[in-house]
């Protein structure tokens, strides 16, 4: 590419398409932090589940819980990363938003009632979704960076990455609200953990699909960055 047209993209006056860029990527990135940090919360439901006779679920499956999905975050910024340098980053910030989109839902449908059936379908459900939250952390700072300008790619870039923040409120208050709802509906008490209980958690799990599913035709629509070399 002509430096030239280089020069020209970091001398450009910020324009709406630069907020609505911000909008796009931190939108994934909210549901990135959702989707991570909203276990931590669900392993107390599937202790009072699953766990009936124990005070606290072993750390052993706490841990493989909170860990797996951080396995395929890890796996899905390398994968995806490069699949972004050779096929686009456009192709790539679909599909990894599609694979959370349909994790998140699987998660909710995690397999049977059983204990073990429903923490190996669960742990299995998150290990894609992992995949496709390490998939969305490098195209989003990358498409964001080259969307930008010189004068305001840091902060630009900052803003994005500020949406963690908000996933991670905003899963904490769905927690909350939705746990409200069915202990007023099922008249549960500190000390017991209801069966309706277990739909509790697969709501919470599967309305982290919802951002990012309402952001996917968007992401679609948005034009491959000029600084890569297939644009």
């Amino acid at each position: 590419m002509p430096l030239k047209v280089l020069s020209a993209l970091d001398a450009a006056r910020t324009q709406y398409y630069h907020f609505k860029a911000i909008v796009i990527a931190g939108m994934g990135l909210f549901t990135d932090a959702y989707d991570l940090f909203c276990i931590t919360p669900i392993v107390q439901i599937l202790r009072g589940l699953y766990y009936p006779n124990k005070e606290e679920i072993p750390t052993q499956v706490t841990s493989a819980l909170v860990v797996v999905a951080l396995v395929g975050t890890v796996i899905g910024q390398l994968v995806f990363g490069i699949l972004g340098d050779y096929k686009g980053r456009r192709r790539v910030y679909g599909l990894s938003l599609m694979i959370m989109v349909l994790s998140s839902l699987a998660c909710g449908f995690s397999i049977c009632r059983t204990r073990l059936c429903v923490l190996l379908s669960l742990g299995f459900f998150r290990f894609l979704l992992g995949l496709g939250i390490g998939g969305d952390y490098p195209p989003s700072a990358t498409i964001m960076s080259e969307f930008a300008n010189k004068r305001t790619r840091g902060a630009f870039i900052a803003a994005v990455f500020s949406m963690q923040g908000f996933g991670i409120l905003a899963s904490s208050a769905m927690t909350m609200v939705i746990c409200s709802i069915f202990q007023k509906g099922s008249h549960a008490s500190k000390d017991y953990t209801p069966d309706a209980a277990d739909i509790s958690w697969r709501l919470i799990l599967m309305m982290g699909g919802v951002p990012a599913a309402l952001t996917y035709y968007w992401r679609m629509l948005m034009p491959e960055t000029a600084r890569h070399p297939l644009s």
